[in-house]
């Protein structure tokens, strides 16, 4: 069993609290780690620690700052296959998926400290007796508070650009991954001065003691509940709230496209890493000329995902996908495949279609989080446009279609932060955007992160006079 340790003043100690929690594999329900939660005292003294270090890793010059993370980078990539293992036995990820997605981190570890030396400042054209610039600096402390469904990636993606800016870190990973974040920090941490990143271990009481800390910036991947306590709390304090939050993203299916393929693209967003990712496919719009033969190819494609997704995080998650897809049953769905949690150990929920789901089922309306294709069928493209805008998320939405014309009416109608036309993924290297309404706000990765992560000061500076 992983023991989990809190790192604060460049020591590993168990957290103060006195109570503990365990994990589960969610493959067979044996216990994989046990972490000591932190108190609210451990978390005042890692942001203290935090804040006495930020002045002299804010003075070290940014080519340093950037080589500390090519470093840990190095690091993490020697260790991938051990992280690996932790991340599969903690969140049920299957170990080469869990693989692919650390390679993603470190390629991020390594995008952030090219950017980071070069992070822009500029000149401004004022008077020729003086010199006027926008110059960039980091913010100070940043509170980091990441999920459990891509431990890694994600926490890299936000370590990555607050330590190459020249900020300072407490970072709190999901008390569903606390092993698969320890070791991270073990790894991550020898590279930088003692306090510049900092550990704390522990649920949502934890996260809260740190988010209404005085930090700078509370960067958040995860729930748009907690994101919203988040917002509340830095309200208050003043610090900046960094947001990436839940989603219900949804696919147009529309006139034209080849049922198969499109069915392809839906099972590969709906069911990869069981439905478990902020930007999975949540709800499908199906033009109803192209209905049946989609429908009749999609169940196809969920039974062949059948042997290859991994379980759900915990039975707790289990059971609330299980509900929503039940209560959508109840009130007039067509299940085609799927629906029914195993009674073996674990938890393991199968590839779900459903059919004939309207627009107010919580399955469509809410974020599942599961391995579920919930279909609702369409008399028209504008119609499926209206009714894919209509929800309180606006993370991404994807549109397959054969038409031009509707690829631009897409992007430029849906108000989502990234619409991908004819790919359920995908997209160059560096993009970001800005999510909306309750999936967040802030851009969470790309170069735009380090503008997130710093502040800008204008100068003005003028010779003495003269005669002095």
């Amino acid at each position: 069993m992983y023991e989990v340790e809190q790192l604060i003043d460049g020591t590993w100690t168990p957290g103060n609290e006195g109570r503990e929690l365990t994990v589960s594999n969610p493959r067979d329900d044996a216990p994989v780690t046990r972490v000591p939660v932190s108190s609210g005292a451990d978390v005042a003294a890692a942001v203290k620690s935090a804040r006495a270090a930020a002045p002299g890793w804010a003075r070290t010059a940014p080519a340093a700052r950037a080589a500390a993370l090519h470093a840990a980078a190095a690091e993490v990539e020697a260790a991938a296959d051990e992280l690996a293992e932790i991340m599969s036995a903690e969140m049920g990820k299957p170990v080469d998926g869990a693989r692919d997605s650390i390679a993603a981190g470190v390629g991020t570890l390594r995008q952030y400290a090219e950017l980071g030396p070069v992070h822009r400042g500029r000149a401004l054209a004022g008077n020729d007796e003086a010199i006027d610039l926008m110059a960039y600096g980091p913010r100070g402390v940043v509170a980091v508070i990441t999920p459990w469904n891509d431990p890694v990636a994600v926490s890299c993606g936000l370590l990555g650009a607050a330590l190459v800016t020249g900020n300072t870190v407490v970072h709190k990973p999901s008390e569903r991954t606390p092993a698969t974040g320890w070791r991270l920090a073990q790894l991550l941490a020898p590279h930088f001065p003692e306090g510049v990143l900092t550990l704390v271990n522990g649920d949502g009481p934890v996260g809260a003691a740190l988010a209404a800390a005085e930090v700078d910036v509370v960067a958040h991947v995860g729930a748009t509940a907690t994101g919203r306590a988040i917002a509340a709390a830095c309200a208050v304090s003043g610090a900046k709230a960094l947001l990436e939050n839940g989603g219900s993203d949804p696919v147009i299916v529309d006139s034209g496209v080849d049922p198969k393929w499109a069915a392809q693209q839906v099972a590969l967003g709906a069911f990869v890493n069981s439905g478990q990712i902020c930007v999975a496919v949540e709800r499908i719009y199906v033009l109803r000329d192209v209905a049946e033969p989609f429908l009749d190819a999609l169940t196809a494609e969920a039974a062949q995902w059948a042997f290859q997704i991994g379980p759900l995080v915990d039975r707790r998650l289990r059971d609330a996908v299980d509900e929503q897809v039940q209560a959508a049953v109840r009130d007039g769905a067509r299940l085609l495949c799927g629906g029914t949690a195993p009674s073996t150990p674990g938890a393991y929920y199968p590839p779900t279609v459903l059919a004939d789901c309207t627009d107010d089922m919580a399955v469509v309306r809410e974020e599942t989080f599961g391995p579920v294709a919930p279909v609702v069928t369409v008399d028209s493209f504008s119609s499926a446009l209206a009714r894919a805008a209509d929800s309180p998320y606006g993370l991404a939405a994807t549109v397959l279609t054969p038409s031009m014309s509707h690829a631009q009416r897409a992007w430029r109608e849906l108000p989502v932060g990234t619409v991908k036309i004819n790919a359920v993924f995908g997209g160059a290297p560096g993009g970001a955007a800005h999510p909306r309404r309750g999936s967040g706000h802030g851009f969470g990765y790309g170069p735009e992160l380090l503008d997130e992560m710093t502040v800008t000061k204008a100068v003005h500076i003028e010779a003495p006079p003269s005669g002095w």
